[in-house]
């Protein structure tokens, strides 16, 4: 067995991590995710704790999304395929673009990092709106390029306003359609416009990982577009209305060539066997896929009008959450929590007096709304 030998006391008090760092990576401050059921239990001591913080599916898996998964893991010891053919494949014929177009990630985050990666350096800047999500900023000063937030518009994407913000810097400009954490939408007319006037060295990334909660009529399926806009990138989901948020699985849409860059800095194996599997199954369950829309839908009217109720305004939402503004949040999201009720706070997101809350199923709505009037004092 090798012996680990002792560091010097000199390179000790040399060594800095921080200074040796990339600037862009010294200045980030960490995505914060939602407080886990566990972390509140065991710091609060309060049990059968809800959490209404992350936008997870409160339906959860599909049973043949499950079923696939069990089976999957008898392949534990072996590599997944790098190339995701089975997913690709089926994706491919559902969206109807060739495999070729798809790029898959662990999650759609990966999608986010990769384009900025593949086309933005620490010269360029990258455009997102205020309020839009915090992982945008971050992927951007992870290396070292400019970010330029564009102030929202009635708590959305204020498209004029980003377009008038391109310059011959500019490589790349975020969009969330829904946004989160705001759940506003862009209609199909006014994104097709600011997708036509943006020049050709700008690409485009759409989030669109809450499509399939948004039942609007006028709601665009950018897919549709790509033929027309070799510059869009597409990116979805299965982490929320699949209800596969903890196997991490996403993946992105966009032109041959795009694509084909995109796939050149994602990591081999960025997608592991079990979620390839359950995503496969997920797509072909097209019953619980309806049942987690229509349970969106009853929830998000069963928050809305305990909403109104309480005489506090809240921002229409198409996701699955919606924002509602208490006042002093920080004081109401620590009520919250001690009643066992995890919600987001969105302070970080420069929205001090809301809160954000995941919809979820009958009970656990009537559960926080009960504790929400008990921590207003009401």
């Amino acid at each position: 067995m090798a012996r680990l030998l002792p560091q010097s006391g000199a390179l000790n008090m040399a060594f800095d991590a921080y200074k040796l760092a990339v600037p862009g990576v010294r200045a980030l401050k960490p995505y914060v995710p939602g407080k886990p059921i566990e972390e509140l239990e065991r710091e609060y001591g309060v049990t059968h704790a809800i959490k209404l913080a992350s936008n997870e599916s409160p339906l959860g898996a599909s049973p043949k999304a499950l079923a696939a998964a069990q089976a999957a893991l008898t392949e534990m010891a072996r590599y997944p395929d790098g190339g995701g053919f089975a997913l690709k494949r089926t994706l491919a014929a559902k969206l109807g673009v060739s495999e070729s177009q798809i790029t898959l990630g662990n999650g759609s985050s990966d999608i986010l990092e990769f384009t900025v990666r593949a086309f933005v350096t620490a010269q360029d800047e990258v455009i997102f709106s205020q309020h839009a999500f915090a992982l945008y900023p971050i992927v951007t000063q992870m290396i070292g390029a400019r970010g330029v937030e564009v102030p929202a518009r009635q708590w959305g994407h204020d498209l004029a306003g980003m377009r008038t913000a391109i310059t011959p810097r500019t490589r790349l400009v975020f969009i969330a359609n829904p946004n989160n954490p705001t759940g506003t939408w862009l209609r199909r007319a006014a994104l097709n416009d600011f997708l036509a006037s943006v020049p050709a060295h700008v690409i485009v990334v759409v989030d669109e990982a809450y499509f399939e909660y948004v039942e609007e009529h006028d709601y665009p399926d950018t897919i549709e577009w790509l033929e027309r806009y070799p510059n869009l990138v597409c990116a979805r989901t299965f982490s929320k209305i699949y209800g596969l948020a903890g196997l991490r699985v996403g993946y992105g849409v966009s032109s041959l060539g795009v694509a084909e860059l995109l796939n050149r800095v994602r990591p081999p194996f960025n997608v592991n066997h079990i979620a390839q599997a359950a995503a496969v199954a997920a797509l072909a369950d097209a019953t619980h896929l309806k049942n987690a829309q229509s349970v969106n839908a009853e929830g998000m009217g069963q928050l809305v009008k305990g909403f109104e109720k309480l005489g506090l305004p809240h921002i229409p939402s198409v996701g699955n959450f919606v924002c509602v503004e208490v006042g002093e949040a920080g004081q109401v999201y620590e009520q919250l929590l001690r009643a066992g009720v995890i919600v987001r706070p969105l302070d970080n997101y420069g929205m001090p007096k809301h809160l954000r809350i995941t919809v979820g199923l009958p009970e656990e709505n009537r559960r926080f709304l009960v504790a929400l009037k008990t921590a207003l004092g009401r």
